[in-house]
């Protein structure tokens, strides 16, 4: 039911249900302490009415003289009803028009505390006391008296007690309903303002962030965690944006040079030979899209969080002296040479870890001096094994340094490097590998050497 309105109905609904139970329960609280209060009021009254009577019965010479001194005594009391009986139950006195229910408790002896009885009869109702007087003349037997008072006035003043309370409660429910809403309203103006910020939130505008200063202490939270949710969603985009450049951009050169290789071979006829490197040179773009795009789906999987396909623990050395034979020959070639210390047990993947190093490895040996050396050192830290590959050549500049890991970044602008085929994905999948298995990737440039970092967990993870 609740869950059609608004927050501000619902917390308008609220307070008004909290209104009404607290302004009825104060109104019968109120009746009830009237009803105690008249109650008490009647007990008096009955208890001096009682007294007059139990001195005139008492004191009276003679029983045939008790009804004329109650009369005399009694005449001017309006609303007073009194019936006085001897042993036999014969009345000698009795307030005329007064018919009791013959249903009443017997009198209580004198001295004793008695109780108030009440009834109703014909609209009006009654309050009595019945009680049993001992004469002055211990020989004479005892009376019974009947005392009764008429609460006409009482229940007349309860009525329009009533009415007034209702009309009160009706008034101050439906007040309070109103200062409820309006104070829901009005205390629902932040997370309204929020929402108007929301709404301006949009691809082209990115930058709008929640007001936390102007909003209460209950929502500065909210507005906290939304704007960090923005940040994220603006990095993200601003990542996504520069991504799908890139891509268009690193895409389009083997596409042109396809497209370019066939419209001049079907320019005019040519040689079988011809035909042959052309062709051979069009499946090696081929190749490097298919490379490209193998790449960008491993690293959309890992954005979305992959299991590790064959986790297994194995040694960390082993796995290095592999690669150095592979990249033997390219060492070889600019006189550099491999070096490996220590050794760890890795628990990963064993393609991906050899994935993740020869990155490292590749890149090491295209930047590093002729002439100089590579040195991979395998390094046991707290519950981690610790992969460095360290090389000799130019510093990296410390601004691009963060953007190293970036997708397609390259940091030579110019591409000075034109034997590699990359397409600047290499320390994007190290860093997506590394982080698959709960590890990191870092660098560090100076003094003429660079060393990166690799971090996986060891089998005490």
């Amino acid at each position: 039911m609740f869950r059609f309105f608004s927050l501000t109905h619902r917390l308008a609904i609220f307070f008004t249900m909290v209104a009404a139970g607290v302004v009825l329960g104060l109104g019968m609280l109120f009746l009830v302490a009237t009803e105690r209060h008249f109650l008490e009021l009647d007990r008096i009254t009955l208890k001096d009415k009682q007294h007059l009577i139990e001195s005139i019965v008492v004191n009276a010479n003679s029983t045939d003289e008790i009804p004329s001194r109650l009369r005399e005594s009694l005449n001017n009391h309006h609303g007073l009803f009194v019936i006085v009986k001897n042993a036999n139950g014969d009345v000698l006195f009795k307030t005329e028009g007064f018919q009791p229910p013959a249903t009443l408790d017997a009198p209580t002896p004198e001295h004793r505390i008695s109780e108030i009885q009440s009834w109703k009869n014909q609209g009006r109702e009654f309050r009595a006391l019945n009680l049993r007087f001992n004469p002055a003349n211990s020989a004479a037997p005892p009376l019974d008296a009947l005392i009764a008072i008429d609460m006409e006035d009482h229940m007349q003043f309860m009525a329009q007690l009533q009415r007034t309370l209702a009309l009160y409660a009706i008034c101050a429910i439906f007040v309070s309903g109103m200062l409820g809403w309006f104070a829901a309203y009005k205390g629902m103006a932040p997370l309204r303002a929020m929402k108007t910020q929301a709404t301006t939130v949009s691809s082209h505008r990115l930058d709008e962030r929640m007001p936390i200063e102007a909003v209460p202490v209950e929502m500065a939270d909210l507005a906290q965690e939304l704007n960090k949710m923005l940040d994220r969603l603006q990095t993200d985009f601003q990542r996504l944006s520069e991504f799908s450049s890139d891509l268009a951009h690193e895409i389009r050169t083997p596409i042109s040079n396809l497209l370019t290789q066939t419209q001049v071979a079907l320019a005019s006829k040519r040689d079988a030979d011809t035909y042959r490197d052309i062709l051979a040179s069009n499946a090696e773009e081929f190749q490097r899209l298919a490379r490209m795009v193998s790449d960008m789906l491993f690293l959309a999987k890992t954005d979305r969080g992959v299991d590790l396909p064959n986790k297994e623990q194995f040694s960390a050395a082993k796995e290095v002296q592999a690669l150095l034979e592979f990249y033997e020959a390219v060492a070889e070639e600019k006189s550099v040479t491999l070096r490996q210390f220590g050794d760890g047990d890795i628990m990963g993947d064993r393609l991906m870890f050899r994935r993740a190093l020869s990155n490292l490895l590749s890149n090491a040996l295209r930047h590093t001096k002729d002439h100089s050396d590579v040195t991979i050192d395998i390094s046991e830290r707290a519950q981690a094994i610790v992969v460095t590959v360290e090389n000799k050549g130019e510093d990296i500049d410390p601004k691009i340094i963060p953007r190293l890991f970036d997708r397609f970044y390259r940091a030579d602008p110019s591409r000075s490097h034109p034997q590699s085929d990359g397409a600047g994905l290499g320390l994007s999948i190290t860093r997506a590998i590394a982080q698959a298995h709960g590890g990191r990737v870092t660098v560090e440039s100076g003094a003429g050497r660079t060393k990166f970092s690799l971090e996986f967990p060891s089998k005490l993870a």
